[in-house]
């Protein structure tokens, strides 16, 4: 029996803008996912990756977005605080509500904040200024080096290295991998400011991963997972869209003017953190993907 490829959305939260986290600079990821084959040569993802329409008025495929035919979107939140309107919200909510699987993911402070008015997953994502983090442990500078960024920043190393995870029992589908010696996923690219997730308390969440700051030891949270239920589809909300830019992967594809850090190049030195890093994508789609299928 043929298998209908899985329908994946990759989108941004700004309007194609060429210096900036537009998805172009995730082309990586789009390419990755679109090379993946089944065992009779048919492609098993198909990949559509977009930018937002103009800001201010409702996106024309997000407004939508519950009424499409896609099985997955990953929702780069690469905005100010402005890229989402109360539509997409709503659409995308309703999607989710319909069965589909979301991936949510934004940067430090207050990048991306508009993903807060996303119903359920919006309550994982902790900013400055919006949906503060409980924890006031949290609510601190944690990379000292970029001052012109306040917390949530923490700093598990720069952009082209990598750091290994703390996984948490039992372990999540998105992180298993049998050809690692712990079983799961070990690696993933390091940034110099990641955001702050946690497990909302009302809904079937959990943190599945964590990292720990190389500038003060503090412990934070990188992924968290919700499991499907008769209200909602899955999601993960993610501490960092950078664990999947193209920059990232490989700093020689260039970054943003306004990115002042030095790169690193420990992800081109070391094959099997790029191994670890593409497991983990797939394993997020397929699981994302599940229960539409």
């Amino acid at each position: 029996m043929d298998t209908a490829p899985i329908k994946m959305l990759l989108q941004t939260t700004i309007p194609a803008t060429v210096d900036d986290w537009s998805i172009a600079r995730f082309s990586l990821l789009g390419q990755f996912l679109r090379d993946q084959e089944d065992e009779n040569g048919r492609p098993v993802f198909e990949v559509t990756m977009r930018d937002r329409n103009n800001r201010g008025s409702p996106d024309s495929v997000l407004s939508a977005l519950d009424d499409s035919e896609f099985d997955e979107m990953w929702l780069f939140a690469v905005d100010v605080g402005d890229g989402l309107t109360a539509a997409d919200c709503a659409g995308i909510s309703g999607f989710r509500r319909k069965g589909g699987g979301l991936l949510v993911t934004r940067d430090h402070m207050d990048l991306g904040s508009s993903i807060c008015d996303l119903g359920g997953i919006g309550e994982a994502h902790h900013f400055h200024s919006r949906n503060l983090d409980p924890d006031l442990g949290r609510r601190a500078v944690d990379d000292p080096y970029t001052t012109t960024i306040s917390w949530p920043n923490f700093h598990s190393g720069a952009n082209g290295d990598f750091r290994e995870i703390r996984v948490f029992d039992p372990i999540h589908p998105v992180l298993r991998d049998p050809r690692s010696p712990t079983g799961a996923v070990r690696f993933l690219p390091s940034h110099p400011h990641e955001g702050d997730v946690s497990a909302p308390r009302n809904q079937s969440a959990r943190v599945i991963s964590a990292g720990s700051s190389k500038v003060t030891g503090r412990s934070f949270n990188i992924a968290v997972a919700f499991e499907p239920d008769a209200g909602a589809g899955p999601a993960i909300a993610q501490s960092t869209f950078h664990h999947f830019a193209d920059y990232n992967w490989d700093p020689g594809h260039g970054c943003p003017s306004f990115v002042a850090e030095r790169p690193g190049n420990a992800m081109a030195r070391e094959p099997r953190a790029l191994a670890d890093t593409h497991r983990y994508v797939l394993n997020v789609a397929h699981w994302l993907a599940r229960p539409a299928r």
